[in-house]
């Protein structure tokens, strides 16, 4: 249930000034960031019954608030799908990487948490865009902390990605990461694994674990 997700007791509340016609107040309890969590799926299940009821006349937001906020971007109509992924796993993955809270209502995105985890998924997802139109260059990775770079041999790189992707995708379910291939400054094709966590030698999940699976493919390949 919603409640054992976000860890958040909710129950309904009789209004007694129905004037917005027949509803009823939804209670959430809990610290903020699972409260906003679980408000921020309920107005997603709402919306997909009654499309427009939270998001009519929503504009995009960035807040520079430091601490939690929520930020708002708008997709247009064939982003959403491609930003949602198959029974949601894409918004998931970008969600869990970038270590914020990620949530469609209708086709608005919502993003909540602090300035660092709102403004790494809000780049998470324009970079997951910008792949539908060819290679991307991401400059500088060796400043972030939430970046490993791997240059992977010529010979490996099908074998790394797989058929469409599909091993990246294989190997950033298991680890709680998002790999891509993207371009240096010099246009050199590396792969990229983005996570909030870098992991660690016995951790199944991060950055090191996600660097573990890819040298084992590679070991299989030479």
């Amino acid at each position: 249930t919603m409640e054992e997700e976000w860890g958040v007791l909710m129950f309904f509340m009789n209004k007694r000034d129905a004037g917005k016609g027949p509803s009823e107040k939804l209670i959430i309890f809990g610290p903020q960031r699972p409260r906003r969590g679980a408000e921020l799926k309920v107005m997603s299940g709402v919306e997909q019954k009654n499309p427009g009821f939270f998001t009519r006349g929503v504009r995009e937001k960035t807040s520079d608030t430091k601490g939690f906020d929520t930020d708002r971007l708008l997709f247009k109509d064939d982003e959403l799908s491609y930003s949602l992924g198959k029974q949601g796993t894409t918004r998931k993955k970008l969600e869990g990487a970038a270590g914020a809270i990620l949530e469609y209502v209708g086709h608005v995105a919502f993003i909540a948490g602090d300035l660092k985890q709102r403004r790494r998924c809000r780049e998470f997802l324009q970079w997951l865009l910008a792949q539908r139109r060819g290679s991307i260059t991401i400059r500088d990775v060796n400043s972030r902390d939430d970046a490993t770079e791997m240059y992977i041999p010529e010979n490996c790189k099908g074998w790394v990605t797989g058929n469409r992707g599909s091993e990246l995708r294989r190997m950033e379910a298991e680890t709680g990461t998002y790999m891509f291939m993207a371009l240096d400054e010099r246009g050199e094709e590396r792969l990229i694994i983005f996570c909030h966590d870098p992991g660690s030698k016995v951790s199944n999940t991060g950055r090191m674990a996600a660097e573990r699976l890819v040298n084992e493919m590679i070991q299989e390949k030479l």
